[in-house]
């Protein structure tokens, strides 16, 4: 079985609650809670079709109050979510879907990226056979932070029914909060306007300018990812803020590993607005000179 984390799938909504679907609940639409006393966490069942290979899940999690838990990329510190679906039944691939992020002052000078209060994580399943039964049985390690960050691991099963569950409406929510795919340029109040180098960084290293195109006074973050986890990028800056909205980021290129060619790399930005969030692929040959080709 394939396991893939994912920013996004596109027309999913549609293709699965969008189907009609009769009949009544043979199992269970969520599993028990695990709770710990800092958090719980659960799985969640959408609707199957009758020899539907395709199904939506999720991952529920519930933060006490003052506590949160990590984005796939955590920030200048934290720990990810781990997943291993790997225990399943008639599973062929589980793909994470992740809602846009916060950003929380970490305690150390720097930011961490993830969730307090409550969170839902899409999960794209896609069955090995459709006409078998699908059981989801996930392993999970996850941590949850205060001041102090606890490391949790805990397990979950669920069996998905062809019938109409409960946890449709939640999951179609979930799957309509995540980050929408856009491209660098893009028209609309919300959007990355434009690329290129700046002035290099302490050390030597390339550092971007990003010019974000925003409604004045909105309030955005950026997020930005390398193509690997071996990429440690910080949190893109706010250094300015134009009387038309437009904002400008800078990204220390510093946090890019040891002999990494920075031309033949895409990074993935993650903008985030009051009621908007995006997804956009930047390839750095766009805004790196040919002399750092080598870099």
């Amino acid at each position: 079985m394939t396991i893939m984390s994912a920013p996004r799938q596109w027309g999913l909504a549609a293709l699965v609650f969008g189907l009609f679907i009769h009949g009544v609940a043979a199992f269970a639409d969520a599993s028990a809670w695990n709770r710990d006393r800092h958090a719980a966490i659960r799985l969640l069942a959408g609707s199957r079709a009758a020899g539907g290979a395709l199904l939506i899940g999720g991952i529920e999690i519930e933060l006490q109050p003052g506590w949160k838990t990590y984005w796939r990329t955590p920030g200048d510190s934290g720990v990810p979510p781990r997943f291993d679906f790997s225990g399943s039944d008639n599973i062929e691939t589980v793909t994470v879907l992740w809602p846009a992020p916060e950003k929380f002052p970490d305690g150390n000078g720097g930011f961490s990226f993830g969730y307090h209060e409550r969170v839902v994580l899409p999960l794209r399943i896609v069955a090995k056979d459709a006409g078998k039964p699908v059981t989801l049985r996930a392993a999970i390690q996850y941590a949850v932070c205060e001041k102090l960050c606890i490391p949790l691991e805990t397990s979950a099963k669920i069996q998905f029914s062809e019938a109409v569950s409960t946890q449709d409406g939640m999951l179609k929510s979930a799957l309509e909060r995540l980050p929408q795919p856009a491209r660098i340029g893009e028209a609309g109040p919300l959007a990355v306007r434009d690329i290129r180098l700046g002035q290099a960084a302490p050390g030597g290293k390339p550092r971007l300018l990003i010019d974000i195109a925003a409604p004045p006074r909105t309030a955005v973050e950026l997020f930005a990812e390398g193509p690997t986890d071996k990429w440690t990028l910080p949190a893109p800056v706010l250094v300015a803020r134009a009387a038309d909205g437009t904002q400008h980021f800078t990204l220390d290129l510093g946090g890019a590993p040891a002999g990494a060619a920075l031309r033949e790399t895409t990074l993935r930005l993650t903008l985030v607005g009051a009621d908007n969030a995006y997804e956009i692929a930047v390839p750095l040959a766009a805004a790196l000179p040919l002399a750092d080709k080598g870099q």
